[in-house]
């Protein structure tokens, strides 16, 4: 090998070393901080049901980062090679059993193998209201004339050596993520159903889960961006800090495809703000003008945050129905007749978008034109006469202000089939997750919060696609430890088949 080559190869190697090791180190101080914000909220004063959620959250942190630091270095932190065995599982538990054995009993000199026993392990399984035991048990082969043992392999997990089978992993995520059950309440269903898992453990499950699948969750943000049409909406979310003893307003933000794309997607990315920069970074818009980030059509609402993106190439198409809602605030609280006139013209536009809500593209275009174009250009008209007679400052000016200044945006949807008359589909999408806002109280990470927004784009993204969430998660992670990294794209929900 030629000596410039050489040290060409050398300098890489080291380059990605010390940039491995820093990962390494960052995360090892991110692991002590964790341990020290554990102790720490023991002390604060909390009631129980806010100590629980932090303390279920922390444990969770702490096994994703030992997880990630056992991927870095390939091996397990010390702490964790010395933890305690895990006790047998109580003997009571209805109990059935897998057999593994090899495909081909006979060994290579010609002479049958002979059975000498088996090592057998046993995993915790759950179905609602009643837990089993799987009995793996792995038989052992011996040629007497070679003196060779032979045993089928270990099947691959998702927890490696872990007790839960994915059916039980599957089970917390789900319950946690979709049913906005925390940890702790989980905890009691099991104790009903005959076996006590500590939240801890739980925990630990949840962080080692999460970790594996964002891989996956990292492929859907990719699908989404081969798109044009994207919709984007955020919501607030509490997120309470240890150490400071209050809440802190962190924001979930939302992408999806629109319903007329037959690719149906949904991803959550956790933000401790509501910067724009946020949705920059999901859209990749942050890139040099040789690879510019994203450059489709986004439907919001009028949030300043997305400004910056259409000023990158990003087009902007507004949403009728915030539009609609400031006429009928108007027409609800004050029986405005501007107001009622207003909604009558936007009735209009809504009647021919569920006509045309089964028709593809061009036909869909077609009809907008023909019909909807001639009722959003009298609209337009008639917004503009009404401005004229109304004084500036008042509530009707400003609802009459916010449709034409945003007109141009609002209008996009007129002369492309593929775009939404609103923004109403994401909407839908993260309306659930207000729903278990009381149960989502994040133990002042980023990872936490992360975590949460990764499971729930996998979960609902099934639902999107007609999947019980469930099944698809437990398929998943069966799968997920043996899956090449080039195919992780047949675990996205709208590829998935069950196995």
């Amino acid at each position: 090998m030629d000596p410039q080559e050489l040290r060409e190869r050398l300098r890489k190697a080291d380059a990605q070393l010390t940039f491995q090791q820093s990962i390494i180190d960052k995360l090892t101080h991110e692991n002590a901080v964790l341990k020290r914000l554990k102790f720490a909220a023991k002390s604060e004063a909390y009631n129980a049901e806010q100590k629980s959620l932090i303390e279920e959250t922390l444990d969770a942190d702490l096994a994703a980062v030992a997880a990630e630091i056992e991927a870095l270095q390939g091996t397990r932190p010390q702490a964790e090679r010395q933890r305690a065995k895990r006790e047998k599982l109580p003997a009571n538990l209805p109990r059935r059993e897998i057999h593994h054995e090899p495909e081909n009993t006979t060994c290579g000199c010609g002479e049958p193998l002979q059975r000498i026993g088996e090592d057998v392990a046993e995993k915790l399984d759950y179905q609602p209201g009643l837990f089993t035991v799987e009995r793996h048990i792995r038989g052992k082969w011996v040629c007497r004339c070679c003196e060779k043992i032979t045993q089928a392999p270990v099947p691959a997990h998702v927890i490696d050596k872990g007790m839960p089978t994915t059916g039980l992993l599957a089970q917390v995520l789900v319950a946690k993520y979709l049913d906005h059950l925390p940890l702790y309440r989980q905890e009691a269903i099991f104790e009903r159903a005959g076996h006590v898992i500590a939240r801890s453990t739980l925990a630990q499950w949840v962080g080692e889960c999460g970790m594996q699948l964002q891989p996956l969750v990292d492929a859907l943000a990719a699908e989404l961006l081969r798109h044009d049409v994207l919709h984007a909406d955020e919501t607030p979310v509490a997120m309470l800090k240890p150490g400071i003893g209050r809440t802190h307003r962190a924001y979930l933000w939302s992408y999806c495809t629109t319903q007329f794309n037959p690719i149906q997607g949904v991803v959550f990315d956790f933000a401790d703000s509501r910067g724009g920069q946020h949705v920059r970074d999901f859209l990749q818009l942050s890139g040099t003008n040789a690879k510019p980030g994203w450059q489709g059509k986004l439907v919001t609402d009028d949030f300043s945050g997305y400004k910056a993106c259409f000023e990158l190439g990003v087009t902007e198409v507004g949403c009728m129905a915030h539009a609609r809602r400031k006429f009928h605030e108007l027409w609800a609280n004050h029986g405005s007749p501007v107001g009622e006139q207003a909604l009558k013209f936007f009735g209009e536009l809504y009647d021919v978008e569920r006509e045309v809500a089964g028709a593809d593209s061009v036909g869909r275009l077609e009809l907008r034109r023909r019909r909807s174009r001639p009722v959003a250009d009298a609209l337009h008209q008639w917004m503009r006469q009404q401005r004229q007679k109304i004084p500036d400052g008042s509530a009707t000016a400003k609802a009459v202000d916010y449709n034409l200044k945003r007109w141009d945006a609002l209008s996009r949807f007129l002369e492309d089939g593929d775009l939404p008359i609103d923004n109403n589909w994401v909407e839908n999408r993260i309306r659930p997750i207000a729903l278990g806002r009381q149960n989502w109280l994040f133990a002042g990470s980023l990872r936490a919060g992360k975590r949460a927004a990764a499971v729930m784009s996998l979960i609902h993204s099934a639902k999107l696609n007609g999947h019980d969430p469930y099944l698809y998660i437990r398929d998943v992670l069966k799968r997920l430890p043996t899956q090449p990294a080039s195919r992780i794209e047949e675990l996205l929900p709208h590829h998935w088949q069950h196995s």
